[in-house]
């Protein structure tokens, strides 16, 4: 039985995981956030006071596990048996994801676990090389993005309605900083695929962008552009 699958690409604070969410449960779809299994991976070096290097990637990477899993309807990801969903939402594992997710041995062991995981269900899965690299097949691609100023705005807003005192400036720095990052690694750089359509977020409710995706989406192995 060949599943369908969705990939949802795009730059940080581009509202992936968001539409990646509702379109899951609208779909009945395994929601496979990628983001959160290089966040538990950085998270490991920072819960170890380790230097993100390639050395010491190297060296401890056999042992880290990262699991991903339903609790009550919410999706909880393990690092290393220890519910960490909370923790790998800060700016630091944010900024150790990003780190940690350049050197190949990590992309590769990650990227294995996903690929599994599209092979057993139907998915939607997002993250930054989900149409180029982990489902170069996928039925539907998007690519999601936004403008740097509201794509800050939008992460700003995430913390404080944390309790978390944090600056809009800085995380608009922090922003570019890691699209910089992320679109001029070597190994699996963010980018739009071929095939994906275009989704600019900007001026967009979550509903209007969800909409737009299922009009995309046809279940079936098939979908259509809709001009």
């Amino acid at each position: 039985m060949k599943y369908y699958s969705i990939a949802i690409d795009g730059p940080a604070g581009s509202g992936k995981g968001t539409i990646a969410k509702a379109l899951a449960a609208k779909l009945n779809y395994l929601y496979i956030d990628t983001g959160a299994m290089y966040r538990a991976v950085g998270l490991y070096f920072l819960k170890h006071n380790l230097e993100i290097t390639e050395e010491n990637v190297k060296n401890n990477l056999n042992n880290i596990n990262v699991k991903l899993k339903y609790v009550d309807k919410e999706l909880k990801v393990y690092l290393n048996s220890e519910d960490v969903s909370l923790e790998i939402r800060t700016e630091e594992a944010s900024r150790a994801s990003s780190k940690v997710s350049v050197f190949d041995c990590v992309r590769e062991k990650l990227v294995s676990m996903q690929q599994k995981m599209a092979l057993e269900a139907n998915v939607i899965m997002e993250g930054r090389d989900i149409g180029t690299v982990v489902l170069p097949n996928a039925n539907l691609k998007i690519f999601l993005t936004a403008s740097v100023l509201e794509r800050a705005k939008r992460r700003y807003k995430e913390q404080i309605e944390k309790g978390l005192e944090v600056s809009l400036d800085a995380i608009e720095k922090d922003i570019k900083e890691r699209d910089y990052r992320d679109t001029n690694r070597e190994n699996s750089p963010l980018k739009q695929a071929e095939d994906a359509i275009l989704i600019d977020s900007s001026e967009m409710t979550i509903d209007e962008v969800v909409n737009k995706v299922l009009s995309l989406c046809k279940v079936g192995g098939k979908y259509e552009k809709n001009e």
